[in-house]
C-alpha cells in the first residue's frame, strides 16, 4: 500500500465548510469535566481533535457550537488516550457502547470472508452521518468510522472541485471516482485514496484523498493532466 504523498492542492472557487452534517446543527453541550463520566460529547470531541491536524478552523467553529474550549477537546482527547491504554480498559467495542450507549442499529454485514456487525450511532454534530464500529463474531473491532446516514442524501461528486472538506465520506469518494486505490494513512483514524478525477476545467489529473475517522479532510493533485 502506498504512502500519502504531498503535492499541491486542487484549485477551488471555494471551500464550504458545510459538511455530510454541518457543525450549525450540533446539539446543545456543556464543558468536559475531567471527574465526570466520558459522554458522546467527549466523544465528538475527540474526533475533532484528530481533524483540527488538517482543518483547524472547522474545528474551531464546531467546537464553539457545542460550547466547549479549546482546553476541553485537549481533555476529553487525554483521557480517551488514557483509556485506550489502561491496562484494566474495557474492551474496543464495550467501549464505545459504555461511552455512546445501545447503537441505534446493528446490522450484520460481510466484507469478503468476514461477517461481521455493524454499530451505528447518531452524532449531534454531523446528523447527516452515523458513527460506525465493525464488530466481528469474536467481539473485536475491525474498523471504526464515519459514514452516511440511513436514507440521508449523499454528495454530488464530479470533480475535484466537489471534494471540499468534511463534505463526503471514504466509500463516497472511492465509489464517485473508481476505480480509487487505497493508501496508507499516517495515523490508525487516517485512510487515503489515490484516483483520478477532472478538476473544475475538465482535466484529468491524479489526485489523492486524505481522510480522518473516515471524513474528507483534503485532496492533493499529485500527477500531471491526463
Amino acid at each position: 500500500m502506498d504512502r500519502m504523498p504531498s503535492a499541491k492542492r486542487p484549485d477551488r472557487s471555494a471551500r464550504s465548510p458545510r459538511s455530510a452534517g454541518t457543525a450549525g446543527t450540533a446539539g446543545t453541550a456543556g464543558a468536559t469535566k475531567a471527574a465526570g463520566p466520558f459522554t458522546s460529547l467527549d466523544f465528538q470531541l475527540v474526533l475533532l481533535r484528530r481533524m483540527a491536524d488538517h482543518n483547524p478552523d472547522l474545528v474551531d467553529d464546531a467546537r464553539r457550537k457545542l460550547g466547549v474550549s479549546a482546553a476541553d477537546m485537549r481533555e476529553a482527547n487525554r483521557r480517551w488516550q488514557a483509556m485506550l491504554h489502561s491496562p484494566r480498559g474495557r474492551a474496543a467495542a464495550s467501549r464505545y457502547r459504555s461511552v455512546l450507549g445501545t447503537p441505534e442499529s446493528v446490522t450484520e454485514r460481510r466484507i469478503g470472508d468476514l461477517t461481521c456487525e455493524a454499530w451505528q450511532w447518531p452524532l449531534p454534530l454531523w446528523p447527516d452521518l452515523r458513527f460506525e464500529v465493525l464488530v466481528t463474531q469474536k467481539g473485536a473491532v475491525w474498523n471504526e468510522w464515519l459514514v452516511r446516514a440511513p436514507g440521508a442524501p449523499a454528495p454530488e461528486l464530479r470533480t475535484s472541485a466537489d471534494l471540499n472538506p468534511w463534505c463526503c465520506t471514504v466509500d463516497e469518494v472511492a465509489r464517485a471516482f473508481a476505480p480509487a486505490r487505497p493508501l496508507e494513512g499516517t495515523a490508525p483514524t487516517r485512510w487515503g485514496l489515490s484516483f483520478t478525477a477532472a478538476d473544475a476545467e475538465g482535466v484529468r489529473r491524479e489526485c489523492a484523498a486524505e481522510f480522518t475517522w473516515g471524513l474528507l479532510q483534503r485532496v492533493t493533485v499529485t500527477g500531471q493532466p491526463r
